[in-house]
């Protein structure tokens, strides 16, 4: 208990934060703040502290998901943002520093998952998108984006809908995508359908989407049906290794994060391949700010087996030797955080059918996930990244204007 509360100290000094152990002692941690709400966390059992310890987000995750903490004055939303808030990335310190031995063992279970073969891939995208399609139609907006929005301000101080969000980052894709009618779009990870859909109806143009799940695939290739446009807008279940063909366009939002670095330049000479000489592509996705890490063992387990977010440098080292030149790299530092946060509110808001489609236990994984989610985004290591490439430095104007004019364009569509 005494490690527990030296690093409980070190992690919270702004707000303040109850404990409430098992056996009936109490300790309290930090300083009362207006920025949070005061909180008390009250230990089930006395195992609590030790798994905590031994592995601090996996731990609080885990005794968390069953029900072996219960957090007052509050819910694991405010926990997580006291925890985070308290040691913002940009001030160096870690929530969950470990031993040189763990880290150590960390990276090499890290390059094995990395690896992501094909046959495990499916299943990866299966553990996660094939969950019911109603839970997700629960918190998503309309179109179901499970991608980051695109908002005006840090703050949202517009109070713009997630919906209008989610319109504004399809416009802000379509626009750096420079798409003319006609034009042959293929869209790697489509998700249900909501991307190529939309470049379809705004631009004119032909989209093939394809991806590993089989839920978003039915999905989508029924709304195309719905929409009367599926001799346009084509879905398949498909590798994009496997795949075959010329495009003028590739676009690929949410889904670089389960390639694998081990498959990055694979990922990028397929993509060339693909790409007509002309050809422009856009990959949209998290990414981690400082350097390659490792994907933490709750988000590994739990939520996206296989998965790894990449740092910025490996990206671009991925593509370097594949004659793909990088056009254009924005970095989306708020964006995500804005968009898990209304992602988490409509959670809470569908907690009783969430837990009539699965139970009590998966309500609260769910949870655990989108709050740690949207603060790793607020004030952890991590962003979204848009990099464009090209296979010819001409295929595009030498300025952003046209990002611009296009994304004006397309606002009112």
């Amino acid at each position: 208990m005494k490690l527990f509360e030296r690093v409980l100290g070190r992690l919270i000094t702004r707000g303040q934060l109850t404990v409430f152990y098992a056996n009936g002692r109490r300790f309290v941690v930090g300083q009362p703040d207006p920025a949070f709400p005061d909180l008390a966390l009250r230990f089930q059992d006395g195992r609590v502290p030790f798994d905590i310890v031994r592995d601090p987000r996996l731990g609080m995750a885990e005794a968390w998901i069953d029900g072996r903490i219960a957090i007052e004055g509050g819910g694991i939303m405010e926990f997580i943002s006291m925890v985070r808030a308290n040691n913002p990335w940009e001030s160096g310190r870690s929530i969950d520093a470990k031993s040189f031995l763990n880290r150590a063992l960390g990276n090499v279970r890290q390059k094995l998952w990395r690896a992501n073969h094909k046959a495990r891939s499916k299943a990866n995208v299966a553990h996660h998108y094939d969950l019911s399609g109603a839970l997700y139609a629960l918190f998503l907006d309309r179109d179901r984006q499970y991608s980051c929005a695109y908002f005006p301000d840090g703050e949202n101080a517009a109070g713009i809908s997630l919906e209008q969000a989610q319109e504004d980052k399809k416009a802000h894709i379509a626009a750096k995508l420079r798409l003319e009618p006609g034009m042959k779009v293929l869209d790697i990870g489509c998700g249900w359908g909501g991307m190529a859909l939309y470049l379809h109806r705004t631009c004119g143009v032909d989209v093939t989407g394809i991806t590993l799940s089989e839920e978003q695939l039915k999905i989508a290739r029924q709304r195309a049906v719905d929409a009367g446009v599926a001799d346009h807008v084509r879905f398949e279940l498909i590798d994009y290794r496997d795949m075959s063909g010329t495009f003028d366009r590739i676009v690929s939002v949410g889904m670089f994060e389960h390639v694998g670095t081990a498959h990055y330049r694979s990922f990028f000479s397929t993509c060339r391949d693909l790409l007509a000489t002309d050809g422009v592509m856009l990959i949209h996705t998290i990414g981690r700010m400082g350097g390659p890490g490792v994907t933490d063992a709750f988000t590994q387990k739990y939520i996206f087996p296989g998965g790894y977010i990449p740092a910025l440098s490996e990206m671009i080292a991925g593509s370097e030797d594949t004659r793909l030149m990088v056009t254009d790299v924005e970095v989306l530092r708020l964006h995500y955080g804005l968009t898990i946060r209304q992602w988490y509110n409509r959670t809470m808001a569908h907690r009783a059918e969430i837990v009539a489609l699965y139970d009590e236990r998966f309500f609260r994984l769910w949870t655990f996930y989108l709050a740690g989610a949207a603060t790793v985004f607020e004030h952890g290591g991590m962003v979204n990244y848009q990099v464009q490439y090209a296979r010819d430095r001409r295929a595009l104007p030498i300025t952003r204007d046209y990002m611009l004019e296009a994304e004006t364009a397309l606002a009112g569509r």
